[in-house]
């Protein structure tokens, strides 16, 4: 069954027909996994003393130990442990992990997780024509994580933004009808190109739609800030089957009585879980756990899928009804019952053992039909891949930076001059502005009113476009310092920010020298960078070894002083501002963005949600 690593429909024929044979014991079975006890999504309980009959990767009988009837050539067992199906991300960047694939299933196969539908927006936007090559390359090498990709809809995220990838209809069809791992259209987040006719990106988004309803893909949404009855009508009129935005009790309840399946992350559950609890949901079915964007780092020291899991029982959702939210619930959403979800005949033989239920302590995992982890260990050796220069040589600067590429001209004869303000996760109608210094001819930061200097540059053109502006409470105050990452959701162009206008060049061409990751360059020296050497995006290594350079980025960054500023987000927090990389979104809620500079915004500064583009100083 070599045939078994990516789904295709003339192979699916020839491995369920030797599946019924071995169900039936006409065929011998590869081996079989007995286990004390067995979670059975479908109905939400448990089986005692049951054995799992593999053949290949598959699952070909389930039921009482004792009772098969074929040959086996192995037997394992685990009397101890309960087992529950594989893990299931309805909604995740493996990107934001900043591992290539099979490093990512290195890293999150130990903690219960074996498959995962990528929301493929940020290799999208780096290198679109090959998004699909690179997502199923590690899975055709032999990786046991399954991963079903989702192509963006936001590839390019708005008519306003351009660079490596451009999805359409032709593309969405092309994809979808390549290969059955393609599960339909991640998050539609371009809102005013949904309802609106005269948006830019109207046709080239309801032409995506339209290709993902024709091959019955699952089209996924985006309703950040969508909370009153029309709004919420029309999201779901709109065929958006689900939303991971979902932020007050009363927006998660409305939406699941119109219909839309919630996909709900860990920082908002803490909200809505109580409430839906307290208002007598009986019936989770639409509702899965999702991680959606996790470092590295932050999966080490918390987990991934399991953490979903483990957050809700602890906020009171009973053992079961968390596990069907990580299992069975996800893949009917995402119409992948057929091969994930449940431990059952005709499926992958993904399976996590458990010492306690309670607390998902997690003992083994299995995927493929063999042990992939022991505790956190992870087993198999992971396939080598010498990623080729289409993502590797994803920073395309084609010069180097300088100060001047970061000075903003002032009028002529002006000793100050109106300016243009943002700061982190910027959600109201209109921009602030303050009156800011002439010096030299430019206009000058104001550290003493926690104002500094903020850019885009275009990676992709080979030109090194840039866009600046200045900013609000975010960014160093430490003199001759800037931080730049490769990391910008959801384009991905470079953004810096700094006290200095040649600290912020340094910065910028240091990144263009690793090829992409993080660069802190403080007091007029480089003191550290992290490299994302894949796509600009993400690193080909153990996760071990990317977090200890992120820590190393840290502890420089601690010895920076940051401005700081309250916003309306409820995550933006003092100290280093990591979260800037979500910070030039240009989706909903978001209106006033700096984005690389285009025809309609030569400056960058435009409002994504009507097209009116303003100076960043007057």
């Amino acid at each position: 069954m070599d045939d078994d690593l990516l789904i295709d429909a003339a192979a699916e024929v020839r491995i369920r027909q030797h599946l019924v044979l071995v169900a039936l014991g006409k065929r011998p079975a590869d081996r079989s996994l007995r286990v004390g006890r067995l979670f059975d999504p479908h109905t939400r309980t448990w089986r005692d003393d049951q054995e799992i009959v593999i053949a290949g990767r598959r699952i070909a009988w389930v039921g009482p130990a004792g009772q098969y009837a074929g040959e086996v050539a192995e037997r394992v067992a685990r009397p101890g442990l309960a087992a529950v199906p594989g893990f299931g991300e309805v909604h995740k960047h493996i990107e934001s992990s900043h591992l290539t694939p099979e490093w990512e299933a290195a890293l999150v196969l130990p903690r219960g997780n074996t498959w995962t539908c990528e929301a493929s927006h940020e290799f999208s936007n780096v290198n679109g024509p090959r998004n699909l090559e690179f997502w199923l390359e590690a899975r055709r090498r032999g990786s046991p994580l399954k991963i079903f990709p989702l192509p963006g809809s936001a590839v390019p995220p708005t008519a306003y933004e351009w660079g490596g990838g451009w999805f359409g209809h032709d593309e969405q069809a092309g994809f979808l009808d390549a290969s059955l791992m393609v599960a339909g259209l991640d998050e539609v987040m371009d809102w005013p190109a949904v309802w609106n006719p005269q948006s830019p990106s109207y046709a080239r988004l309801w032409g995506m739609i339209g290709a993902t309803f024709a091959r019955r893909g699952v089209v996924e949404g985006h309703g950040a800030g969508l909370r009153d009855a029309a709004a919420i009508n029309a999201f779901a009129a709109a065929g958006l089957a689900s939303d991971h935005e979902v932020m007050t009790a009363e927006e998660a309840w409305e939406k699941l009585a119109h219909g839309v399946f919630l996909e709900l992350r860990p920082q908002s559950m803490d909200t809505l879980i109580p409430a839906l609890l307290a208002r007598g949901l009986a019936d989770w079915s639409q509702v899965a756990f999702t991680t959606d964007d996790r470092s590295a780092s932050h999966t080490l020291r918390d987990g991934a899928t399991d953490h979903n899991a483990r957050t809700a029982i602890r906020l009171g959702v009973p053992p079961e009804t968390a596990l069907q939210c990580v299992t069975l619930n996800p893949a009917r959403h995402m119409r992948l019952t057929p091969w994930v979800g449940s431990i059952a005949p005709g499926r992958f033989a993904d399976v996590v053992l458990l010492r306690d239920v309670a607390s998902l302590d997690i003992a083994e995992v299995w995927a493929d039909g063999r042990q992939v982890s022991e505790t956190t260990r992870y087993l198999p050796q992971v396939p080598r891949i010498d990623w080729p220069d289409w993502a590797t040589r994803t920073v395309n600067l084609g010069r180097k930076l300088a100060a001047a590429d970061f000075r903003i001209p002032a009028a002529p004869g002006r000793a100050t001059m109106h300016a243009a303000l943002l700061r982190p996760f910027h959600w109201t109608d209109g921009f602030i502005t303050a009156d800011l210094p002439v010096a030299d001819g430019a206009v000058q930061r104001d550290a003493a009113r926690n104002v500094t200097k903020f850019a885009i540059v275009d990676r992709f053109s080979g030109e090194a476009r840039t866009s600046r502006m200045f900013w609000l409470g975010c960014g160093p105050r430490t003199p001759g310092t800037a931080l730049a990452c490769s990391v910008a959701h959801d384009k991905h162009n470079i953004w810096v920010v700094g006290s200095d206008d040649a600290a912020m060049a340094d910065a910028v061409n240091a990144l263009g020298d690793i090829q992409g990751g993080w660069a802190l360059v403080r007091e007029g020296r480089l003191v550290s960078t992290v490299r994302y050497e894949v796509g600009g995006l993400m690193s080909c290594r153990p996760a071990a070894a990317l977090d200890a350079e992120m820590q190393a980025l840290y502890a420089e960054a601690a010895k920076v002083e940051w401005l700081y500023e309250p916003t309306f987000h409820p995550h933006w927090y003092p100290g280093f501002p990591e979260r800037l990389i979500f910070a030039t979104l240009t989706c909903a809620p978001w209106q006033w963005v700096l984005v690389a500079p285009c025809e309609q915004a030569p400056e960058g500064f435009i409002n994504v949600q009507t097209g009116e583009a303003h100076p960043v100083v007057w």
